[in-house]
């Protein structure tokens, strides 16, 4: 639902640009303006999410220095989806029942519009197979009906023209002929077939006000477009707008959006601009290097974002060597430590979804659309740095540095030997909530005389945290838990707890839910919520060494 909510938002604003360029460009041809609400119109039907994960299939060369050291995390800082869901602790079944109430709604709103469009065109298919063909010199076949439709094209694949009876003998030579001329410009640009586009759009998001109101705007330009056309060609303007007129007075308008007529917009004020016209202005050199800029733009930016994301081998640092082999299946060990040849990384007995979850710093159960067998297939890694690495344990933050770099190698390793491209969005899945128990929370705020940040799993039951926020609890909580963890306590400030609990043989962690609402006052419910996963777009087992 979070993802649906940003691409309505984003092609919501997409249409209001448009709206202020078609503004900007009133005196301008009606066909270009046109094409700019038609462009509103298919934006809703391409996301850009769509765009940046076809961005993500780019693999760019190694010899792309400026790209690769941009991570997953670094990109996707910028270009997250926003999260767009009130925060809730109620019930996982609820969110459920209400998104299919809402697909049920969507479907109802859907089929009702299709049925009727579909009663539509059995009308007009019916006038047109009981017509009459006249011989008549024209872009398509002319047919005859006694059905009181206005003139219409009709059909997209093989269109024809149809006319009411007696047509020709109701106007005057010269209001026929403008007629047919309005007719042929629809069948020049194939107007059936655009205006069948923005039906689609209608059917998928009937919801959305601002798809009525473009279909309404496609409509005017559409028609006031042809209208030019016809003056044009030197049809006079009082002839041409007696003879719509009349038509609008004997027939009854087309039904279909994709079966365009001669009327279909705002009568009067079509036969003020018809008796006003004086022609339009031709678009100039600049404007179009404009437009095209900014056409080239929309699809341009996000494609770039998602080759960005896609290049998850990085880092300033490389690595010499990478050793992978299968686990022997009889070991029992497993370590992930900088203790490898030249200070470099060692692995023993992981997987390849601990070995993402390590490089990228993030949860395993957030990291989705893995292939199985990476979550089962263990494999001993060994990396050489491309230059010694000396490991200070002494020094914290140097140790930390030397960490991180070996997790750079390790992404890099992940990148050229299992071939990972993955990239981050919003998702909404099941997730607790950490919010304060009834009667208030037990907690005890950090005093500045004591040890800094810290958190700590001392023994299986116990855990011991200085000076931590609830948003650091609610990390570490995530990692027990193996599900993301909420921090909807509102609580500010550093504080020190410890809880203890006894673990349970078969489910270690349930007994922890008891100890934080009884030791800390905090509760842990479940509940829905959009939260960021990195989605594997390509993952194969390791090349060989």
């Amino acid at each position: 639902m979070n993802a649906l909510f940003n691409h309505l938002w984003q092609s919501t604003i997409f249409a209001v640009v448009v709206a202020a360029v078609v503004a900007l460009l009133q005196r301008q041809s009606p066909r270009l303006r046109y094409w700019l609400w038609l462009s509103a119109s298919a934006k809703f039907l391409i996301p850009f999410s769509l765009i940046v994960s076809t961005g993500a299939l780019v693999q760019l060369p190694k010899e792309a220095p400026a790209l690769r050291p941009a991570t997953v995390q670094q990109i996707s800082t910028y270009f997250e989806p926003i999260s767009v869901f009130p925060s809730t602790t109620a019930p996982a079944e609820k969110p459920a029942t209400l998104n299919q109430a809402l697909i049920a709604i969507w479907i109802l709103g859907a089929l009702f519009l299709l049925v009727r469009w579909f009663q539509h065109w059995r009308t007009i298919r019916h006038a047109a197979g009981k017509g009459v063909r006249l011989n008549l010199d024209y872009p398509v076949p002319v047919y005859s009906s006694s059905v009181t439709l206005e003139p219409g094209v009709f059909g997209i694949v093989r269109p024809l023209l149809l006319l009411p009876d007696n047509l020709a003998e109701t106007l005057s030579p010269e209001q026929f002929e403008s007629i047919l001329a309005h007719e042929s410009r629809h069948i020049q640009y194939r107007d059936n077939l655009t205006a069948a586009l923005h039906m689609l759009v209608e059917m998928l998001f009937w919801f959305h006000p601002l798809i009525w109101w473009v279909g309404a705007r496609l409509t005017d330009e559409r028609e006031r477009d042809c209208d030019h056309a016809v003056l044009q060609e030197g049809n006079q303007p009082g002839e041409y707008a007696r003879g719509i007129v009349s038509v609008c007075q004997s027939y009854v308008e087309s039904p279909l959006l994709c079966a365009p007529g001669i009327s279909g917009s705002d009568l009067k004020k079509r036969i003020r601009e018809i008796m006003a016209w004086r022609g339009s202005q031709p678009l100039a050199g600049g404007g179009k290097v404009l437009l095209a800029t900014a056409a080239c733009g929309a699809v341009l930016i996000p494609f770039t974002v998602g080759i960005l994301r896609a290049q998850t081998a990085a880092g300033p640092v490389a690595y010499d060597v990478a050793v992978i082999h299968p686990t022997d299946p009889a070991e029992r060990r497993s370590h992930m430590g900088p203790d490898g040849p030249r200070g470099g990384l060692r692995t023993l007995n992981t997987t390849t979804q601990l070995l993402i979850g390590a490089a990228y710093h993030v949860e395993d159960f957030r990291v989705v659309n893995a292939p199985s067998w990476a979550a089962s297939d263990r494999f001993d890694v060994i990396i050489t740095p491309d230059r010694r690495e000396v490991v200070d344990d002494s020094k914290p933050e140097e140790s930390d540095r030397t960490w991180n770099r070996d997790l750079q190698r390790l992404q890099a390793v992940l990148h050229d030997r299992f071939h990972l491209r993955m990239h981050q969005e919003a998702r909404e899945m099941p997730i607790y909530s950490l919010t304060e128990a009834k009667g208030g929370n037990k907690l005890s705020a950090h005093s500045a005389e004591s040890a800094g940040p810290s958190i700590q799993m001392e023994n299986p039951g116990r855990l011991t945290a200085t000076a931590v926020t609830m948003d650091t609890l609610a990390g570490e909580l995530s990692w027990r838990l193996h599900r993301p963890v909420r921090n909807d306590t509102r609580l500010a400030g550093r504080y020190d707890l410890k809880i203890e609990w006894t673990p349970d043989h078969d489910f270690p962690t349930a007994p922890i839910f008891g100890a934080i609402t009884q030791q800390l006052g905090l509760r842990l419910d479940p509940a829905k919520g959009a939260m960021p996963v990195y989605v594997v777009d390509q993952l194969d087992r390791p090349s060989e060494n």
